[in-house]
């Protein structure tokens, strides 16, 4: 199988498990972005005579303790958490792939210290490293969105050194190089397009995690700050009033769960599709 035929659309989509998570991420990420035109009330809109209200005609997920609909509030929440954590896993993505990649390819002192620094940060559970990190810049989207990619470079140069150090001994890497092609040529022609499956299914598989680490974080008060719209802020606020309204927790919860268990479907769908040994397995 080519690679072009393997990476296609069309060969991506051809599994029913991928299509169903490429199904539910979509649907999500579109509610998120097209929030304000889809016609949901007011995410910041309180109505006090409406407080704590069951699911209902009007609110069809029922609203908070602040008169807030909650279904406009997770839709909104659902954007929060994406640029969240988008920007995290894509500054990650570029930073420590580029650590990694350039480690595998030079090796030698700039590869152990670069590695060293990394084992440093592993040293550190995640929550702790990123709670520490918003402790010195601050709470709030950007705040959050910066320590959750401090915590993820490690992982990705990590990644992206060992899948590189295989294809940097391979053939044509060392023609490249043997017929005095530039460094950039090769990293950029020959190495980078060889990890793009790698980083595809990586990528995903982090954005499942960051979104339990940014929601974790909303939940503490370190991540969004009232009044905007997040889901680990409105179940936060929600178990406060477990007894009098559960509605908010348990929606806001199932909200958090679908878009993780969406993007880590994803995940493992793709590398059940690019993996050859493991397609191999399947035929």
């Amino acid at each position: 199988m080519s690679s072009s035929e393997r990476f296609s659309i069309t060969s991506l989509i051809s599994q029913p498990l991928l299509t169903f998570a490429l199904l539910l991420v979509v649907v999500q990420v579109l509610l998120a972005l097209f929030a304000p035109w889809l016609g949901f009330q007011d995410p910041f809109q309180q109505v006090m005579v409406q407080r704590m209200k069951a699911p209902n005609a009007l609110n069809w997920l029922g609203t908070d303790h602040l008169g807030r609909d909650v279904m406009a509030r997770i839709v909104y929440g659902y954007r929060t958490s994406l640029l969240t954590c988008g920007i995290a896993v894509l500054v990650a993505l570029v930073v420590g792939g580029t650590l990694g990649m350039l480690s595998a390819f030079y090796k030698g002192w700039f590869d152990r210290i670069v590695m060293r620094i990394m084992d440093v940060f592993f040293a550190f559970p995640i929550m702790l490293l990123a709670i520490g990190v918003i402790a010195i810049i601050g709470p709030g989207i950007w705040g959050a969105s910066l320590a959750i990619a401090i915590v993820y470079i490690p992982i990705f140069a990590r990644l992206m050194r060992g899948s590189a150090l295989v294809i940097c001994e391979s053939e044509y890497v060392l023609g490249a190089r043997a017929i005095g092609a530039r460094d950039t040529r090769i990293l950029f022609t020959h190495i980078l397009p060889n990890l793009m499956s790698v980083v595809l299914v990586q990528t995903s598989l982090l954005l499942s995690a960051a979104v339990l680490v940014e929601a974790s974080l909303s939940f503490l008060g370190l991540g969004a700050q009232p009044p905007v719209p997040s889901l680990g802020l409105a179940l936060a606020e929600g178990r406060n009033f477990l007894l009098l309204s559960p509605w908010p927790a348990i929606f806001s919860g199932f909200a958090i769960l679908f878009l993780a268990f969406g993007f880590n479907l994803l995940g493992d769908a793709a590398r059940d599709k690019m993996d050859p040994r493991l397609r191999e397995n399947q035929t």
